[in-house]
């Protein structure tokens, strides 16, 4: 069996990866999306389209 891994995301909404069941560093929470490296991968590749961190889009006027 691959090893299973969750997708995080922190406070800047930059995501990584993690290996499921690990106790998750301060700052990360899950996105609900578990499965092999190659999938979370997959996902984030999918989902995360700007890589600029949350608080540079907010100062830029952005959301």
């Amino acid at each position: 069996m691959s090893d299973q891994y969750d997708v995080v995301v922190n406070d800047e909404e930059q995501y990584s990866i993690w290996a499921a069941g690990r106790t998750l560093p301060a700052g990360w929470n899950t996105v609900g999306v578990r499965g092999t490296r190659e999938e979370c991968l997959e996902f984030i590749d999918e989902t995360w389209t700007d890589m600029r961190p949350r608080s540079l889009r907010v100062a830029m006027g952005e959301r």
